[in-house]
């Protein structure tokens, strides 16, 4: 078997997600299939790249220097990639447009919002909990458009030709089981939230974790966080009374949970629309992201918790304006 990208890209995302069975679920692969690929890579290169343990994987140092190698060849690779795939697109309207997305409640919003634009193209989509790989994909032309997000001072980080647009930022909520004493009240307080367990989502490349524990830091407190989980699997958490956690504003209560605003509303999150400056796209980004801001905003209307909170804040979570751009760098909240 000769080396190739793809298992470059196996490398690379082992070492992302901190275990096999996380790097699994991100390269849409079985944990065996793809512990008996990493065994192969290691066979051919000669060398073991990652020391299993309980906690997850650590590269060797012949693993660091398999993935300081993989992430410099990377880059110029996905370079060459898009450059060839922009170069070989047709002239015109584009048959095909493939939107990736966290999660977040824009999706469905930018789905529409390119039908609008492009009635003839075949719209995809595909989600991560990340939005680094997504901003990696649209670098590389693997994606026309994403919805991603970020946190006060855990901006984004710049990825060569991909335009970002702020949409909205919007405060977290939290969110309780329905039978938590909080859950009668009309907002809480976060320092009491952190006498509960908390269910909390995998540390990952979007910094979200580490946002948080600085928010907490500020209190000079930390939850004790003993569940680990991200989407259905944390709400199930949460709905059983075991933890409570955050979430976006927008999320709607579901039988067994409650959403409630934090009393002064210490934790924000900013939804940013992106896609490739020379990408099918571009010219249609202020019609685009109009319509997914009316989107947006219909959302927010059919939400009650956070709807009541638009009421009482009305100069909060506004749209960005139109003109607003980032092409990687911080920019004001």
């Amino acid at each position: 078997m000769d080396l190739e990208v793809r298992h470059l890209r196996v490398v690379c995302a082992i070492a992302e997600a901190g275990s096999l069975t996380r790097a699994a679920v991100s390269l849409h692969m079985t944990q065996p299939g793809l512990s008996a690929q990493l065994r192969r890579i290691e066979v051919m290169l000669g060398g073991t790249i990652f020391e299993r343990g309980q906690a997850g994987v650590v590269p060797t140092p012949f693993g660091e220097l398999v993935l300081t190698r993989a992430r410099a060849i990377l880059p110029g690779i996905d370079d060459l990639l898009a450059d060839t795939a922009r170069a070989t697109r047709p002239r015109g309207a584009p048959d095909r447009i493939r939107l990736g997305s966290v999660g977040a409640p824009l999706l469905a919003d930018l789905v529409l919002a390119v039908r609008g634009v492009l009635p003839a193209a075949e719209v995809s989509t595909r989600c991560q909990y990340s939005p680094s790989p997504l901003l990696d994909d649209l670098a590389a032309g693997r994606l026309e458009a994403a919805v991603v997000g970020d946190n006060p001072g855990h901006e984004l980080p710049p990825h060569g030709g991909v335009v970002l647009r702020p949409l909205v930022t919007e405060p977290v909520f939290a969110l309780l089981p329905a039978t938590h004493p909080l859950a009668a009240e009309e907002e809480v307080s976060l320092n009491q939230l952190l006498e509960d367990d908390w269910a909390m989502p995998h540390p990952d490349s979007d910094r979200t974790r580490e946002y948080w524990a600085t928010v907490f830091a500020l209190m000079d407190r930390q939850p004790h966080a003993p569940y680990e989980a991200e989407g259905r699997q944390l709400i199930e958490i949460v709905r059983a009374g075991l933890a409570v956690s955050l979430c976006q504003a927008t999320f709607i209560e579901v039988p067994g949970i409650a959403v409630r605003p934090l009393a002064g509303t210490p934790v924000w999150y900013r939804h940013v629309l992106a896609w490739h400056r020379d990408g099918p796209l571009a010219a249609r980004g202020d019609d685009i992201v109009r319509r997914v801001g009316e989107g947006y905003l219909a959302t927010c209307a059919r939400t009650p918790v956070y709807a009541r909170w638009r009421e009482r804040h009305p100069r909060s979570a506004q749209l960005s304006d139109p003109g607003q751009l980032m092409s990687g760098e911080a920019t004001a909240w």
